[in-house]
Formats: C-alpha cells, structure tokens, sequence
C-alpha cells in the first residue's frame, strides 16, 4: 500500500516538474535552451526504486508527456524507460553517494536519451536531421543538467534514501524473536 501511494506521489511529483519544465526554466534558458529535468527524475526513479515501479512510472508519465507536449506518441515512453532501467543498472553497479557518479550518470544519460528521441522524431515525422544545431543544443543543456545535478545532489540523495528504503529494505524475520 505504501508503494501505491509513493507512485502516486511520484506522479504529482512528476506533474510539479512538467510545471516547473514549461513555465519556470523557460525564463531561465541557456541561449533559448532549457534542461531537461525528467531526465535527472527518471534516474531518480531508476536508482532508487526496483525496476518494475520505476518503468510503470516512467511510462505513465512518458505517456503524460506525449499527450501534453508532443508531436508523437511513444517516444518518451520509450526514452523515460530506457532511462528508468539504465539507473537500474547504474544502481547495482556504481556508487550513488559519489557526486561526480551521478552528474557523470546524468551526463551520459542526457546524450543517450535525447540522441535517441531526436532519432525516433526524426524518423517518425520525417524531418532532415540537423545535426549541428541538435549538437549545440545538446552540448548545452548536459551543461544545465549538470549544474542542476550538482546543485540538488544533496536533496537527490536525502529522498533518495528515503524512497530507497520502502523499496529495498530487507523484511527479514529472524529465527528467534
């Protein structure tokens, strides 16, 4: 029951991110780029949930996405998932309490999954690819994911460890009581 109300929580939480995505960060861009926060959350999710929460989380709220702000249907589903399970693997293989970890995480995170949406959009709206002005754009905003990565690791890490523990903690029951 308790994992129910936490998707439900990270879904309002994702929908205050959307907010904040569309109306807050579009007065504060980079040239005329903004970050992309649903990044660094999906990694939240991936690292700090089990695999089968964090993907029904990140296809509802890729699909939330799609509906409200997008030209296709899917893409973000596909590209939240992938991210929700790549901090799956990332959780089982690498150190969350390290800083520099997780920026390099939401580094590499931010290439693959905006790599992979530009390619499913282009392909699925057929436009030409233009790679010069996507490389700009890229180069920028893993710049602004980094910084806002750094700036509320502590916090990351703080609910982390609070969501963590509903979802992995250990019910073991000892042989005497």
């Amino acid at each position: 029951m308790k994992k129910f109300f936490l998707g439900i929580l990270m879904f309002i939480n994702f929908i205050v991110l959307y907010l904040l995505q569309s109306n807050f960060f579009d007065w504060f861009t980079i040239a005329g780029i903004s970050p992309n926060i649903f990044v660094i959350f999906m990694l939240f999710l991936g690292l700090f949930t089990n695999n089968k929460f964090s993907l029904v989380i990140a296809g509802l709220c890729g699909i939330t996405l799609d509906l409200l702000a997008s030209r296709t249907l899917g893409v973000n589903i596909i590209v939240f998932c992938l991210i929700t399970v790549a901090g799956g693997y990332f959780d089982k293989n690498f150190s969350k309490e390290n800083k520099l970890s997780i920026i390099i995480m939401v580094i590499g995170l931010t290439i693959g999954s905006e790599i992979v949406g530009y390619l499913l959009n282009a392909l699925l709206l057929e436009i030409p690819l233009e790679l010069i002005s996507f490389s700009k754009i890229l180069i920028i905003e893993v710049i602004y994911n980094a910084i806002l990565t750094f700036i509320f690791y502590g916090l990351i890490l703080k609910l982390g460890g609070i969501i963590e523990r509903q979802f992995k903690q250990k019910n073991i029951l000892t042989r005497y009581f």
